[in-house]
């Protein structure tokens, strides 16, 4: 057997992967498809700003593009969580990942929900859906709009949870404005299926998905795949899959499963400093993270109120964080920059800076704390 890959050449793979050692020419479709999205909760900046440290000459027209022509959409994917898609992506993968809103629905709003049996979602559910179905696709609505249009028929329910129901149960997709760069509106909601004029698709392809998540972060265990999707039983996915997948090992000894023919550059391969988006994708698809996030500052990044804040990766590991305002782009280092480190730092927030429209703004680099 082959040696096993240390944490720094799989954050190498990582970061090959994710467009992070070179940034690339991929257009913003192409890149969000080959991302297989990109985490978007918090509207707008995280996927602007995913995109800007991973493609050459990207500009925010390009991503409200898509979103005003409906080629991508926002819309609850992998772990219950907003991500911004691609049209396609979402029919296909809204489906795959059913069973994670069902369990989310079923763990944190049975006891809210007295009206419904959700235990049987051809039923109660079903009607709720339909109920929701002919509000939104009449009128986007936002959950504090749905939720008592829906409760006369609920009175012992929340309406706040009913919201939430019809949320797991239909395919919601957030409308703009909301999600644009330098604009901004409400969350407000209709179905997948009445704004892209297209069905779901009726035979989504389980295989085909964790070929694309080791694609774009492979290697992985499958403890892996299950934590960047929510889903069980990947096990038996990865054994399916076969001779179309190469089987690795890491240092502890679990296995690690990935493409033939996908990238794993040596461990010494140089690694530029990059300021990584706030929720970047590249420190939350991985039930271990150390390839690229140091344990010891996980909490640093990952606040307890569910902020993940924007890094500074440095030689390829998150190494502080950063944000901006008024014009101030502020970076935190955890520990003193190496040697060589500043000047990358900085000429990545004039990057920033200058995205966000204010390339006159200027960097600070605060003192370890």
């Amino acid at each position: 057997m082959s040696a096993p890959l240390t944490a720094r050449a799989l954050g190498r793979a990582l970061l090959a992967r994710q467009h992070l050692l070179e940034r690339s020419t991929l257009d913003a479709a192409a890149m969000v498809r080959h991302l297989v999205g990109l985490q978007a909760q918090a509207a707008p900046e995280p996927p602007y700003l995913g995109l800007l440290s991973r493609i050459e000459g990207f500009r925010p027209e390009q991503l409200t593009t898509l979103l005003e022509e409906r080629a991508a959409v926002r819309i609850a994917l992998q772990r219950g969580t907003i991500h911004l898609v691609t049209a396609d992506d979402c029919l296909t993968l809204r489906p795959l990942l059913q069973p994670v809103h069902d369990r989310w629905l079923r763990t944190s709003y049975a006891k809210r929900l007295p009206d419904l049996d959700l235990a049987d979602p051809a039923g109660d559910l079903a009607a709720l859906a339909d109920r929701a179905r002919a509000l939104v696709e009449a009128e986007p609505l936002t959950f504090q709009q749905l939720g008592p249009l829906l409760a006369p028929a609920y009175p012992a329910s929340e309406p706040a949870a009913l919201a939430q129901a019809a949320r797991c149960a239909l395919p919601l997709v957030q409308v703009p404005p909301r999600g644009l760069w330098g604009r901004g509106g409400p969350a407000a909601h209709t179905t997948a299926e009445h704004w892209l004029g297209r069905p779901l698709d009726p035979a989504p392809d389980l295989d085909g998905l964790v070929l694309r998540y080791l694609a774009a972060f492979g290697p992985a265990t499958a403890a892996d795949v299950q934590k960047w999707s929510g889903l069980t039983r990947i096990g038996p996915v990865l054994t399916r899959l076969g001779d179309r997948l190469v089987r690795l090992r890491d240092e502890q000894g679990r296995t690690l499963y990935d493409l033939p023919e996908a990238a794993r550059p040596d461990a010494s391969v140089p690694a530029p400093v990059r300021l990584l988006a706030p929720f970047d994708n590249l420190l939350l698809s991985h039930a271990d993270r150390s390839r690229v996030l140091p344990e010891e500052y996980r909490t640093r990044v990952m606040t307890v109120n569910g902020i993940v804040l924007g890094t500074v990766l440095v030689d390829g590991l998150v190494a502080g964080s950063w944000k901006t305002e008024d014009g101030v782009l502020t970076v935190r280092p955890f520990a003193p920059l190496p040697r060589g480190a500043r000047a990358g730092v900085e000429e990545e927030a004039a990057r920033v800076l200058a995205f966000a429209g204010a390339a006159d703004g200027r960097t600070v680099i605060a003192p370890v704390a």
